[in-house]
């Protein structure tokens, strides 16, 4: 495609991009000709030998974003990897904003998310074209540091952990900005009280600017820092309001000396320091929101107990592999994940799932690194170490959660893109104000100091205007709006973790608070996905004969169903024989040779389209289905010779859990390939709205999108293997799992635990949160709409002023730990 007039040869780009799921030249085809069409692009060459796309594009026209999202809509994908960078430096919501503009001209980086609350940025890059090292100047060139952060694992006992130090920090500024602002109240209280001014006006002045120089220079010393590389780097942030505010307020006690106006040097002390404490009760709630990684950290075992050639040794965790076998007696901490060899046990797994009881463990049960043997000696065969194990994928997920953004926090991202320069400009307009229209505003002062005691419209309206210009610039606040949805997530996140329920995306705990309808597969999410043969109703031939064909074919099946018939044969102490040409018919069963006979083991339809009659077996067949088990014809040799008639029991807890999700206003709706008879008898056994019976595997995705015209937003709930397309194209999925088996990457939220009370805590969760992020956004917002104006106006003395900047930040987190106190209990 040429390059459009006017725009210069030497700006064009190129790169190279790694594309997934490319299998032959037509995919390569469909890649290069989607690429094409975007305006911008000049040339594309697709190499589905190496996966990789040549692009040489215009950057004014086309951004990197753009040419990802173009190969996504042509079904495929970009390899793109993620790296969490710990940012040094920043104070506010205008900072966030800076991070993430800088990070985003790094080229290849495709998404940037920055946290302020976990002081972290999120950075998904194309690897052949963005480096860490790339990003990290790209930060330093904004201000700001890419801290080198210790490893989780060193981060316990015997390592320092970041968050307490900055805690102490925090608490040690505090101390010292106090030592020096006590006696400044002290004098001030003395002159404003009492009227006692010892030894002199002048020398309580004088004593006034000694004291509160201290504080700004030395605990007030990162602040002004802050504020001058913010400022040497083309930005501002809020540093910049303390700094100009508080040195005014100083600079206005040697004015004082000299001109008529009025001293606010002790005032600069108390901004200062009232600016500190709440930096430092920030934190502290913050440790607190932030405590749930810390603590899923501290859950893991810090050695083990392995055997080596019959001798037991302890080693340091990191030094247990993949295959040895560990030694886990009652009342320790199983060190990593496993499976069990020998021994049993009830293992506690409530770090896991949330749940209480104990849970029976014998030989070949897998077992969660970090969870508690309680009763008997377990020996257990590591099979995931590290990185690969459930606790760290836990740890990861929550990481990542944390890393997102909620929709709803869009709108509080463009005001606080303006908010610090906007400040400025309303201080500037504040003291043009009071300089053209002091008559009218002291008029307001006379009228509210019988009320506000600290008003005084007798002073000089030079002094008044400065007071003014101060309170704006102290009192405005971007920070409650950065930690407003930040905190809320963090907790939210966390405590979902604490409960088995693990959100992998902020963007679903705003989707599932307008979700409409909830889609529950049917096998392994209603049922226990464990089905077993409980009818065998022979036409014609013995049951044993019925049943070794059957299960003969079945051999080569991996369906539940087909491995249910195989077991149930094996368990009546049937021999087996191989089939031969085995073949399986989508949707509709499976076709074998056994014994030389052509053996057919499925539907009514699969018999029917091969031209056997089915009459026979039909009153069976609906006596079956109508008991809520699914039935299975066979036919050898060209005619039919039984039913088999196959129960998945359903859980215990499905029918109250379905009303309870009703409670919340949810309908549900099961989703099955099995016949619409078998699925109607679960259906009313689990209290179930609507059924979508007789679905094929690649049925599921056109289910969905039916639904969503429907009714509107749709949750699925499902295995999150088998089901994992249904669950991309719903609105939130919603993985069900059991024990290490998490499957995490097609789900927006997974669910640790097997029963569906899960799926009722999430919902309620996900409530629970929103409402949080939205009550902290609205007193973020409303505290600034209402203040500013007062401080305009001069009825704001500028302590007063910074004490109620540091309590909005302080509500906005301390509101996200009340999250805590949350019901997300199911049952």
């Amino acid at each position: 495609m040429p390059s459009t007039t006017g725009r210069s040869m030497d700006a064009k780009k190129s790169l190279s991009l790694n594309i997934i799921g490319m299998t032959c030249a037509s995919c390569a085809r469909t890649v290069e000709r989607g690429l094409k069409r975007l305006d911008g692009v000049e040339e594309v060459t697709v190499n589905v030998a190496t996966d990789r796309a040549a692009i040489t594009f215009d950057p004014t026209a086309v951004q990197l974003t753009d040419l990802i999202g173009r190969v996504q809509e042509s079904g495929y994908d970009v390899e793109t990897h993620r790296v969490i960078l710990p940012i040094g430096g920043m104070t506010c919501a205008a900072c966030v904003r800076h991070v993430e503009r800088a990070l985003r001209k790094v080229e290849g980086v495709a998404s940037v998310t920055v946290n302020l609350a976990t002081e972290r940025a999120t950075v998904a890059y194309v690897p052949s074209v963005a480096t860490i090292d790339a990003m990290r100047q790209a930060v330093h060139n904004a201000g700001y540091t890419v801290l080198d952060e210790t490893p989780p694992a060193a981060s316990g006992a015997e390592g320092v952990d970041p968050e307490a130090a900055k805690m102490a920090a925090a608490r040690r500024r505090m101390a010292v900005a106090w030592a020096f602002t006590g006696p400044v109240v002290v004098l001030m209280l003395l002159h404003m009280v009492w009227g006692i001014a010892w030894p002199s006006m002048l020398a309580i002045e004088i004593a006034l600017m000694a004291l509160a120089l201290p504080v700004l220079v030395w605990p007030g010393r990162p602040t002004f820092r802050s504020a001058w590389s913010s400022v040497t780097h083309g930005s501002a942030n809020m540093d910049v309001l303390i700094t100009i505010g508080t040195s005014a307020s100083w600079i206005s006690g040697p004015l004082s000396l000299v001109t008529p106006l009025t001293s606010y040097a002790g005032v600069a002390a108390m901004i200062m320091a009232i600016h500190l404490t709440g930096r430092y009760i920030e934190a502290s709630a913050k440790g607190r929101a932030s405590q749930a990684i810390r603590k899923l950290l501290q859950l893991g075992a810090k050695t083990a107990h392995i055997l080596v050639d019959g001798e037991e040794y302890e080693v340091p965790l990191s030094q247990v592999k993949v295959g040895d076998v560990m030694v886990v007696r009652p009342g320790t901490k199983i060190p990593t994940d496993g499976v069990v060899i020998a021994g049993q046990s009830a293992v506690d797994e409530s770090m896991a799932t949330g749940e209480s009881m104990p849970v029976p463990k014998a030989e070949g049960a897998e077992v969660i690194g970090a969870t508690v043997n309680q009763t008997g000696l377990l020996h257990v065969r590591a099979t995931r170490v590290g990185a690969d194990t459930f606790l760290a994928q836990v740890v990861r997920m929550v990481e990542e959660a944390q890393g997102t953004k909620v929709p709803i926090q869009e709108f509080a991202d463009r005001v606080t893109a303006v908010f610090v320069p906007v400040v400025l400009g309303i201080a500037v307009f504040t003291l043009g104000l009071w300089a053209f229209a002091s008559g009218p505003l002291r008029g307001v002062l006379v009228a509210a100091q019988g009320v506000l005691p600290w008003v005084n419209p007798a002073l000089s309206s030079a002094t008044l205007a400065l007071v003014a210009a101060i309170s704006v610039l102290v009192i405005a606040c971007p920070c409650a709006l950065g930690l407003a949805t930040p905190t809320a997530l963090m907790v939210g996140s966390g405590i979902g973790a604490e409960n088995g329920i693990l959100i992998r995306n902020g963007a679903a705990i705003q989707t599932m608070r307008e979700v409409r309808v909830i889609v529950l597969d049917k096998t392994g999410t209603l049922t226990l996905g464990t089905p077993k043969v409980t009818d065998i109703v022979p036409l014609g031939v013995p049951e044993a004969t019925l049943l070794r064909l059957a299960a003969s074919a079945e051999l080569g099946s991996e369906h539940p169903i087909g491995r249910a018939v195989v077991e149930g044969a094996r368990a009546r102490g049937i021999a087996l024989a191989t089939p031969e040409g085995f073949e399986a018919l989508e949707g509709r069963g499976i076709a074998a040779r056994v014994d030389g006979q052509a053996i057919l083991v499925g539907s009514a339809r699969l018999l029917e389209e091969r031209g056997i009659e089915v009459a026979e077996g039909a009153a069976e067949m609906a006596r079956l289905e109508e008991e809520a088990k699914t039935t299975m014809l066979v036919a050898a040799a060209g005619r039919l010779i039984g039913l088999l008639a196959v129960a998945d029991p359903i859980k215990d807890e499905a029918a109250a859990a379905v009303a309870a999700l009703h409670d919340l206003g949810l309908e549900t709706v099961m989703l099955t390939g099995d016949n619409r008879r078998t699925a109607a008898a679960i259906a009313r056994r689990a209290g179930i709205d609507h059924i979508v019976a007789e679905v094929l595997p690649d049925g599921k995705v056109a289910e969905i999108r039916r639904l969503q015209e429907a009714h509107g937003m749709v949750a699925m709930v499902g295995d999150g293997i088998n089901d994992a397309p249904a669950l991309t194209q719903a609105n939130v999925g919603i993985a069900i799992g059991t024990g290490t088996d998490i499957a995490i990457e097609a789900a927006d939220i997974t669910l640790v635990r097997g029963d569906l009370w899960g799926v009722v805590s999430a919902v309620k969760l996900s409530r629970a949160t929103f409402r949080k992020i939205r009550q902290n956004l609205f007193w973020a917002f409303i505290y600034n709409v209402i203040m500013i104006p007062l401080a305009i106006l001069g009825l704001m003395h500028p302590a007063l002023a910074e004490v109620a900047m540091a309590s909005s930040s302080i509500t906005v987190v301390m509101n996200a730990n009340l999250l805590r106190r949350a019901d997300i209990r199911g049952r």
